[in-house]
């Protein structure tokens, strides 16, 4: 049996470009968080993969991205059984499912004796959505393009207060009210957020931006609440993450975020990983 960790990610700053062909360019930084889903992966005792991930409806990501590894031909694979412990909250704008996807190819690759290259990998998860080539190695990065252009970034522990909505959000719908809103940007620019490396909690907070923060917020007006209720109770910034409805602040103590998590219903505090 293999084991994989796939962990949650925060938008720190997330621009978005212009549609192209249906697309959305973004130059965005993504923060790994320690809260993360655990895979178990092992030979399935039938002919075929079975996902087996309690509170997500329908076709699990990783079951897709385990039918695009066999479709690639890389490498010999059993049938396989997956197990998701879920504790990423679903559509809420932290890529529990990219994640889980790309633990999934991790885990496959494995099994099949490790015929693909971290860049064979992460090409096949740019057919499987746009924040899934950035979990492949899940660290803190810059992530522009559609999402397949990676540049790792050093980020310190920053302490972290995650509030998550009822309701989730899928990026579809997200992405349209933008559209409707043409609340992108025409022009994109890393090279602010390469100048963010080893920023602390204080700088971070300052810089928190999220094009699709508005638009999330029309969506579910209730979300504008939570970003205050994490001002009220101290973060030094907040913000929405990837297409929402999760709000977050930043913290620069423990004993802060933990305090805050306490007073703010249904919140939970965790912190940016050490990669």
């Amino acid at each position: 049996m293999f084991h994989e960790v796939a962990p949650a990610k925060l938008n720190l700053v997330l621009h978005v470009g212009p549609p192209d062909g249906g697309m959305h360019p973004i130059a965005s930084l993504f923060a790994s968080l320690e809260l993360a889903d655990g895979l178990e992966v092992d030979e399935a005792p039938g002919a075929a993969d079975t996902v087996d991930c309690p509170g997500v409806e329908g076709e699990n990501l990783a079951a897709v991205a385990l039918r695009a590894f066999r479709e690639r031909g890389a490498g010999t694979l059993p049938p396989l059984a997956v197990r998701i412990h879920k504790r990423i909250p679903v559509a809420a704008g932290l890529g529990g499912g990219s994640a889980d996807a790309a633990a999934a190819l991790r885990a496959a690759n494995r099994m099949a004796g490790s015929p693909l290259d971290a860049d064979g990998l992460r090409a096949l998860a740019a057919g499987l959505g746009s924040d899934v080539p950035s979990q492949v190695e899940p660290r803190h990065a810059i992530v522009t393009g559609i999402g397949q252009v990676i540049e790792p970034i050093d980020l310190p522990p920053v302490h972290v207060v995650l509030v998550p909505h009822p309701r989730g959000l899928s990026a579809g719908e997200v992405y349209a009210e933008l559209d409707r809103r043409a609340g992108w940007r025409e022009r994109l620019d890393p090279a602010p957020l390469r100048r963010l490396a080893g920023a602390d909690a204080r700088t971070l907070a300052g810089v928190l931006d999220n094009d699709l923060g508005p638009a999330a917020i029309a969506l579910l007006p209730d979300v504008a609440g939570a970003l205050e209720a994490l001002r009220a109770a101290g973060a030094l910034g907040a913000g929405v993450s990837g297409s929402g409805p999760t709000c977050f602040g930043l913290f620069e103590s423990e004993a802060a975020a933990a305090g805050a998590a306490a007073a703010i219903p249904g919140a939970v505090a965790t912190r940016l990983r050490r990669c």
